[in-house]
């Protein structure tokens, strides 16, 4: 019998919340975490400037979370008060005016852009940005500095499923239907995904499914939360994923599940899918991926027989150099179900960050323009030169990926200085101690950050902004729901938005105009250049938001009711289909051997989230997730002779962590696993592998060769 969802993971309520005592009247707002975007009520009491004594209600009329919150939404208040606030700019460890900071960034990123040309400047944001603050981040890199070298942490996030589902769909929407479709599902697959610890919420819409006889099922190398509580797992060998895919569809063309009607009325290409999937018969994958034949048959059969499906793949599916060809393969499963675009059904990205959607959406992509236009589209390129007044020969071309970016820093031929926002790639990027060393060999970086973070710590300029509750800015939720988080408190003395940041620096460099620090005014200016856009806002207001609790896009005016179901008619192809393309399994770009015998993966825990700059600094979740640990199978463990609690070195090609040792009979004897939240020694991301997905350039987190020993 399945273990209940939307109970309890040890002793953390993931649905369901504390009772609270009644609290005065506050701000509606959005949560600082992940992209559920889930709504809360913010009260606090303030006093000379000082907030003190913050709130939380958790907010019933956002059908994401519909009342619930996780520990972290719980505890978001504290981010407000947290004593290790940045409140002074920095430059070179000494605290500064704003003045001075400003015009000592600005008059060296103009040295630096005169000395080597404006791409020697460089640009790294965050998918935790509001929307607001991407498409500014993107206009400032392209027209203030004038550089191609632009991208953000999102990268290493969502990319290989955007990518995959451009290639199928020709748009990216994570989700492309309302979350609440999910509990009228009759089956759900999760590739890749663990939404009980990443965003406890979205449980209670798999928990309705279930409780109306519905069917979960969790295809992921560890037995987690998620998986555990579903009734079929499927515990794949790290790496295989793509192999599960192509058997999965093997089995439902030979098992007569395929929906030939729909096949042919809404796609093209599904011949040369079938026969590229020939050849993955079920035994040949059970030997690849670990999976027994039954369980993929009885996951074919619940999916081909449910009246409504889904497929939903996360980080564990993407986040390898084959990602967006993995990804392909579960939508090809997905299409030949007949699923996509069909009410009720579907294939959809689980978004992470807080922004994930919406910052991938409105140019600080290195090769996207606002409202999801490609850079290198003449047409893309004429119609926001002429929002933001430029010409469009002036626009720069598309710049380095995320890693790339990063790897390139400090180069003979890569950038001089780096403007960082919103991000913390000291502790979040592959290959870690090889980003230390690029950030290092730069002239110039500057951060802005709420607290001093890792990469703040190496940064030559630090500037303090406000966060939050403490602004007021437009998120896209993972449904593709626009919401407006509000400003709830008033922010500390001596800090400003990275709005303001990105207007100072302007104007220092010669753009006095156009770089406005109003969020509202700034959204009024993408929703122009959205406009036409596969990802159009122009029809979306902050009234309409607040009005209408959300609004979807594309919303092309403002009398259109929004889309949350833009496939239901047609593709956004140009002949309205949706495309199948044959996708091959191919190893991981390192696999284990004699010297490095076992597979690491990595991922979150409950009580964190991304590179732990916020939640470290908040008690409680420090309290329940205190640092950086290695979950092995006690066979594994006895062999090397630790026992449960005592610290392990984690030893890849790249570098060594260590963690404590964390002993579970239900991880594979093959297979170690490390959160990636923890800095220091505790640095996962000091092991992982920098090769990239040819399409997304997204790196290989989620599976690497490595060996363990026993810390001295």
């Amino acid at each position: 019998m399945a273990k209940p969802l939307g109970t309890t993971i040890g002793s953390m309520p993931i649905t369901s919340h504390p009772t609270t005592e009644h609290v005065k009247a506050g701000t509606a707002t959005h949560c600082p975490y992940c992209a559920l975007q889930c709504g809360m009520i913010v009260a606090a009491d303030e006093a000379d400037g000082v907030v003190r004594n913050v709130s939380i209600t958790p907010r019933r009329d956002i059908p994401a979370n519909a009342g619930g919150l996780c520990q972290k939404g719980w505890t978001a208040g504290e981010l407000l008060t947290n004593g290790e606030r940045l409140t002074t700019p920095l430059v070179d460890g000494r605290p500064a005016t704003w003045e001075e900071a400003l015009d000592h960034a600005a008059s060296r990123i103009a040295a630096i852009r005169a000395e080597h040309g404006p791409d020697a400047v460089a640009v790294f944001g965050g998918g935790g940005l509001t929307n607001e603050k991407a498409y500014l981040l993107g206009k400032f890199a392209r027209v203030a500095v004038g550089t191609s070298q632009i991208d953000y942490n999102g990268r290493f996030c969502m990319s290989s499923a955007a990518a995959a589902s451009i290639r199928a769909f020709g748009m990216d929407r994570g989700m492309p239907f309302p979350i609440t479709d999910l509990a009228e599902a009759d089956a759900v697959l999760i590739a890749g995904g663990n939404m009980a610890e990443t965003m406890p919420p979205f449980i209670r819409h798999l928990t309705l499914m279930r409780e109306r006889g519905g069917s979960l099922i969790v295809a992921d190398p560890r037995r987690t939360p998620t998986a555990a509580a579903a009734d079929l797992h499927l515990q794949i060998t790290p790496g295989t994923d793509l192999a599960l895919a192509l058997g999965l569809l093997h089995l439902a063309i030979a098992e007569g599940y395929v929906d030939d009607d729909y096949i042919a009325a809404r796609t093209t290409g599904f011949d040369a899918v079938r026969t590229s999937v020939s050849a993955w018969w079920p035994e040949r994958v059970e030997r690849i991926t670990g999976v027994p034949v039954a369980l993929m048959r009885e996951t074919v059969r619940l999916l081909g027989t449910a009246r409504r499906a889904m497929v939903l793949t996360g980080r564990g599916v993407e986040q390898h150099a084959k990602g967006t060809d993995t990804v392909t393969a579960f939508i090809n499963l997905a299409l030949a179900l007949g699923l996509p675009g069909t009410e009720g059904s579907g294939y959809a990205c689980i978004t992470g960050q807080g922004n994930g959607q919406g910052g991938r959406e409105h140019g600080q992509k290195a090769d996207q323009l606002p409202g999801y236009r490609r850079i290198d589209d003449p047409a893309a390129r004429a119609h926001v030169a002429s929002v933001w007044g430029v010409d469009p020969a002036a626009l720069p071309g598309p710049g380095r990926s995320a890693y790339e970016l990063l790897d390139a820093l400090g180069t003979r031929d890569g950038p001089r200085a780096l403007l960082l926002f919103g991000s913390n790639p000291l502790v979040s990027a592959p290959h870690v101690g090889r980003v230390i060393d690029r950030l290092a060999s730069l002239d110039l970086l500057v951060v802005c950050d709420i607290v001093l973070s890792e990469t703040a710590a190496a940064a030559d300029v630090v500037l303090p902004t406000t966060q939050w509750a403490e602004e007021t800015g437009t998120m896209t939720n993972l449904e593709g729901r626009v919401l407006l988080r509000r400003r709830s408190v008033a922010a500390p003395s001596g800090v400003r938005s990275d709005l303001a940041v990105l207007s100072g620096l302007a104007a220092r460099l010669g753009h006095p105009r156009g770089f406005p620090d109003d969020p509202e005014e700034v959204f009024e200016e993408l929703r122009r250049a959205s406009a036409g856009g596969p990802a159009d806002y122009s029809g979306i207001t902050y009234e309409r938001i607040a009005e209408e609790g959300g609004v979807f896009w594309p919303c092309p005016s403002e009398d259109h009711p929004g889309t949350p179901r833009p496939f239901l008619d047609r593709f956004a192809t140009p002949d309205g289909r949706a495309r199948f393309t044959p996708v091959a399994h191919r190893p991981p770009a390192e696999d284990i051997d004699e010297d490095y015998p076992l597979y690491l993966t990595t991922g979150r825990v409950l009580a964190q989230y991304q590179s732990g700059a916020q939640t470290r600094r908040i008690a409680p979740l420090t309290e329940a997730a205190p640092e950086a640990f290695v979950e092995l199978h006690p066979d594994l463990a006895e062999r090397i002779g630790v026992a449960d609690g005592e610290r392990l070195q984690v030893i890849s090609r790249r570098g060594s962590a260590s963690g404590v040792a964390r002993l579970n009979s239900t991880i594979r004897a093959d297979t170690v696993f490390m959160p990636f939240h923890y800095a220091a020694e505790g640095r996962a991301n000091l092991l992982t592998n920098t090769a990239l997905d040819p399409i997304s350039r997204m790196p290989e987190f989620k599976v690497c060769a490595v060996r363990l020993e026993k810390a001295a």
